[in-house]
């Protein structure tokens, strides 16, 4: 299951945005450092078509996918060098898949902390720059002596000089303006700002309409990472409702059908997953791919043995099987098809797959 890191400095509201998104109850103090340990928590990805296909084939069971959200305590100024929690929660960034910053905007005279979301961006990226600059020092030194007695070494030891140059100016490695393969290069290395990055803007009930504004200047900075404003207290209230109650009060606070059914979306497509469906009367189920990944390895995903005896795929789009109304009805129609194990499963596709072992 993807990972994914919730980064703030004290107060920004990451624990609650944890507790909105899988339904916990850790402690979301008035006061810094009252996240002591990192708190972990499942949310499903809503997916309607899932939803739909569950319905047509009166399903039992529907099952969405998932993904893993990591509440870190609050960084400050000094991380780096241990202040406040640093060193901990640092370790705790480094096992996540992607980093998402919480950015406060709302103002409250009873909870410290700044509530300028770029002052807040700065220190966080500061943070993080000078621990992976630390880091990437001594694995540039042990990786200089390994070169010497191996020369296909040197291109992972320019690369990563190459970055320890960036760092040293205080840019994370996201901001570089590198292509993907250059990226990738650094994965071993294990560097934080080589993740992928989302941003959500906290803001007050009384800045709703003012939630573009306020996340604009954060979108400007970030470049093409994602920005997104999320008014989290509102949010954290209406999760606890029951379902039925929720979409009321969201529109009786004009947030609409609300935010965090988007939030999610867009980390899960942060890094580069996808969803195949299948779909029977005993259950209707949402599998997470990788983006380009085979049919055969989409097979596996369900089972072993659906890879290793792979005979073909039967697929459909998910939007022309609700359109027929049934598997039946589509394969009749001549809709479905019969694909290979190389075939790049496409978003919302439905599958059947035929093994033998």
């Amino acid at each position: 299951m993807e990972r994914f890191g919730f980064v703030g400095l004290p107060n920004s509201g990451k624990t609650s945005l944890h507790n909105a998104l899988a339904g916990g109850d850790a402690v979301a103090a008035r006061h810094a450092f009252s996240t002591k340990s990192a708190n972990v928590g499942v949310a499903r990805v809503p997916d309607v078509r899932l939803l739909k296909l569950a319905a047509m084939s009166s399903s039992r069971r529907t099952v969405h996918a998932s993904v893993q959200f990591t509440d870190i305590g609050g960084l400050v100024a000094g991380s780096n060098r241990g202040e406040g929690l640093g060193n901990a929660f640092l370790g705790h960034v480094r096992d996540t898949d992607a980093i998402v910053y919480v950015l406060r905007a709302f103002t409250d005279p009873d909870v410290g902390g700044d509530d300028d979301p770029l002052n807040s961006l700065r220190v966080l990226e500061t943070e993080l720059a000078l621990a992976d600059l630390d880091s990437a020092a001594r694995q540039l030194d042990k990786l200089a002596r390994a070169a010497k007695g191996d020369p296909s070494l040197r291109a992972d030891h320019d690369l990563l000089a190459q970055a320890i140059g960036v760092l040293e100016d205080g840019v994370p490695l996201y901001r570089a303006g590198w292509d993907g393969d250059a990226r990738a290069g650094l994965r071993p290395f294990f560097l934080l700002t080589n993740k992928p990055v989302l941003a959500v803007v906290n803001i007050g009930e009384d800045q709703i309409d003012a939630a573009e504004d306020l996340a604009e200047p954060v979108r400007v900075e970030l470049g093409e990472a994602e920005v997104m404003a999320l008014c989290v207290q509102l949010e954290a209230e209406a999760a606890q409702l029951d379902e039925s109650e929720r979409p009321g009060m969201l529109a009786a606070l004009g947030l609409g059908s609300g935010a965090l059914d988007r939030f999610l979306t867009k980390a899960y497509h942060l890094l580069g997953l996808r969803t195949f469906l299948t779909t029977a009367g005993k259950e209707s189920r949402a599998w997470t791919f990788r983006a380009g990944a085979s049919a055969a390895e989409c097979a596996g995903s369900v089972h072993s043995d659906f890879r290793r005896g792979f005979i073909r795929a039967d697929t459909i789009s998910c939007d022309k099987l609700l359109e027929a109304g049934s598997w039946v009805a589509a394969r009749d129609q001549g809709l479905v098809r019969s694909e290979g194990k190389d075939y790049p499963v496409a978003d919302g596709d439905v599958m059947e797959f035929k093994f033998n072992v």
